[in-house]
């Protein structure tokens, strides 16, 4: 079968670092071969326009902030992700093209057709098998923040907006998109994500 591509999304705070950490461990349990990437990140590029992006040495408009996460992105699927994949191997990505689609469309307000159009186009259209939107209640993710950077300095409405975006491009794609509560535990998040890894797998 072919080598599989997930990534995990989220508002800041509702554990995506930790489940992709586990997703990677489960895939390796499970025999194959893994590549953990962050997005934005992951390369000499990526980790550069990361901190411009994250940083507070810049006011960036949003339709510059949209193709530099972009930017970073393709050089991403270029290096790392499109040859991990062909060589067999998973890949695992803490966020990817809907973070993009959700943070400058649905909240910031640019065209969401346009983004998604421009992200094929930066990806050449490369999209995950599936990815797991790790949904929580403003004031638990905010209680579990751990640090500011930029983005994280955007007010309660924004960030309502931006998880009714994750939750509103789900619906719209059921098959692709699959919402996890992160209410529960560490291992009740890892044990629905495990299942539904399981379920594409096989």
């Amino acid at each position: 079968m072919n080598a599989p591509f997930f990534s995990l999304d989220g508002i800041d705070g509702v554990g995506k670092s930790t489940q992709c950490r586990l997703l990677a461990e489960a895939l390796r349990g499970a025999g194959w071969d893994v590549v953990p990437c962050v997005d934005p990140g992951g390369t000499q590029i990526g980790h550069e326009l990361r901190e411009i992006l994250l940083g507070s040495k810049h006011d960036i408009a949003l339709s510059c902030e949209a193709l530099l996460f972009m930017a970073s992105r393709a050089q991403l699927v270029s290096e790392i992700i499109r040859p991990a994949l062909a060589a067999g191997k998973a890949v695992v990505c803490d966020r990817y093209l809907l973070a993009n689609v959700v943070y400058q469309g649905h909240a910031g307000g640019l065209d969401v057709p346009v983004l998604w159009g421009v992200g094929a186009f930066a990806t050449g259209g490369l999209e995950p098998d599936m990815t797991f939107v790790l949904d929580l209640p403003l004031e638990i993710a905010r209680s579990r923040r751990m640090g500011r950077d930029r983005m994280e300095t955007r007010g309660d409405d924004y960030f309502a907006r931006v998880r009714q975006g994750f939750l509103t491009e789900a619906r719209r794609q059921p098959e692709r998109v699959r919402v996890i509560d992160a209410t529960g535990s560490v291992e009740e998040i890892r044990a629905e994500i495990s299942h539904a890894v399981h379920q594409w797998l096989v």
